[in-house]
């Protein structure tokens, strides 16, 4: 089964690990630190960039041989703004308040180099892995929720513990995306 050869397997699990398009080529960085405050925004995120890249690479596959190399990189653009333009439009309709809190950035998916290098849904997948690792730690320290959900128990508030407001800001997403960052290199980058 050509489907499932190494060669494939290989295509969709490296963007998780080695040529993750966030932790190892650093792409895509300016959503990812945006959209991560709470953890909802960023599963909703996540979610929007990996089905535009999925149906970008499955519509993309089908006319691949109809479109002329010199082009190839608008019809792509077009592929991709029509399917942000739909998804937009969805969450729009169905879930408004995570729409608002997104603003634009559902619209830079468009020009997100994650999706410009590769039309790969190991890419989105990776993508979405990130913003929902940032988005769950910040929102637990600091809201002391997850979803809207209380998940620090109010025991732990009256023995004094304080949700950390800084994580709340967006440099703390930055650093949080480094320390993920380094964490992964050192893991995946040894030095022999």
């Amino acid at each position: 089964m050509a489907l499932f050869s190494k060669q494939n397997r290989e295509v969709f699990t490296n963007p998780l690990n080695v040529d993750h398009p966030i932790l190892g080529q650093v792409l895509g960085i300016c959503s990812a630190l945006a959209v991560t405050s709470q953890l909802k925004p960023a599963i909703v995120m996540g979610l929007a960039v990996t089905v535009i890249t999925a149906f970008s690479n499955t519509i993309i596959s089908i006319i691949r041989n109809t479109i002329p190399n010199r082009i190839r990189i608008v019809v792509q653009l077009v592929v991709v703004a029509a399917l942000v333009t739909i998804v937009s439009q969805i969450l729009k309709a169905f879930a408004y308040d995570v729409s608002v809190q997104l603003s634009v950035y559902v619209g830079l998916i468009i020009t997100n180099c994650i999706l410009m290098g590769r039309l790969e849904v190991g890419n989105g997948l990776g993508y979405a892995m990130i913003l929902v690792i940032v988005g769950a730690v910040r929102e637990l320290l600091g809201r002391g929720s997850l979803l809207g959900f209380q998940i620090v128990p109010d025991a732990c508030y009256d023995f004094g513990y304080v949700n950390n407001g800084m994580m709340t800001m967006p440099a703390m997403a930055l650093i949080l995306v480094g320390c993920v960052i380094w964490v992964h290199r050192a893991y995946f980058y040894k030095e022999k």
